[in-house]
């Protein structure tokens, strides 16, 4: 007799994030549903595996309800990291966010794991943050035994953090700093998060949230620094005031695909780095990569 796979539906399994967090927990032997916008992108992305992908808008009752029908576990890994029209921070962080929650567990889901990010803070005068942070109260009181996980920045290949700032560092001779580049930050890398996201949905006794941060932390000047010795570059790193750069950002939001935008400065000015009392990859038996050990395999494609 064969035992039934434990059922899990991935919201995002699409994105960044989610495509890994679908493939670990694929290799965990969980059978798993993918709910996306676009769930015509996962034959690409996953070509030699039969998946259960539904056509899902977090913004509707009945389609969320569809997605979570009939599974066990849901990982909700959607975010967005810039407002168009009626997507915005509040509506997907907060709005799609509870939705999925309290479907969640109207449908008698045994486990929600919710994705947000380190420094989430409901009192934020960002929006971005501020979305986050009452993105998880909102989701702890719709599904109580909700696990948060908090990772900070992440990298890998095709990520929208490291693979920009390598390019530029590639063109630019003058590169122009954050402040004077003194932010913290200990970026993790993305198939460690999938991997912790997987073993928390496998273990039934986790703890309530964990923060993931890689191995080390870094200023954002030395992480430039990293970087361009790996690229073999040596650029000119010009401090510039956030002030200026709130104003160049504000002036940027108004181009189709803005390079820069208000959100991504507000968290420039914030340290990104775990609490030292919160669980993490320790807890989760994981020896998160570093860095310097995933660019070789990151940057060794061409940089256009």
């Amino acid at each position: 007799m064969t035992l039934a796979r434990r059922k899990v539906t991935v919201f995002g399994g699409t994105g960044f994030l989610g495509q890994r967090v679908v493939q670990r927990l694929l290799e965990r032997d969980f059978s798993v549903r993918i709910a996306a916008r676009h769930p015509e992108r996962i034959a690409a992305l996953f070509p030699d595996v039969q998946l259960d992908a539904i056509p899902t808008d977090v913004n509707d009752d009945r389609s969320v309800a569809a997605a979570v029908a009939g599974v066990e576990g849901v990982v909700n890994a959607v975010s967005l990291y810039g407002e168009s029209g009626p997507q915005t921070f509040h509506s997907v962080h907060v709005e799609a966010a509870t939705r999925v929650a309290r479907l969640a567990r109207e449908a008698g889901v045994g486990r929600l794991i919710h994705v947000s990010g380190i420094g989430a803070d409901a009192g934020s005068a960002s929006p971005y943050i501020r979305s986050r942070g009452k993105g998880e109260k909102a989701v702890r009181e719709a599904f109580s035994a909700t696990t948060l996980i908090r990772p900070s920045v992440m990298f890998g290949r095709g990520d929208a953090f490291l693979i920009p700032i390598a390019r530029m560092l590639r063109r630019l001779p003058v590169f122009p700093l954050f402040g004077r580049g003194q932010t913290q930050l200990q970026p993790a890398y993305v198939e460690d998060v999938a991997d912790a996201i997987a073993r928390v949905m496998q273990n039934t006794q986790s703890p309530m949230c964990y923060e993931l941060g890689g191995p080390r932390v870094y200023t954002y000047r030395s992480l430039l620094e990293v970087i361009a010795r790996r690229l073999d570059r040596k650029p000119f790193l010009v401090p510039m005031p956030f002030g200026l750069w709130h104003a160049l950002a504000s002036v940027a939001e108004m181009m189709p695909e803005p390079p820069i935008t208000r959100n991504q400065v507000e968290l420039m000015q914030i340290d990104n780095v775990v609490s030292l009392d919160s669980p993490g990859f320790t807890e989760l038996q994981i020896s998160p990569r570093s860095l310097e050990d995933a660019l070789p395999a990151i940057l060794g494609s061409r940089l256009n």
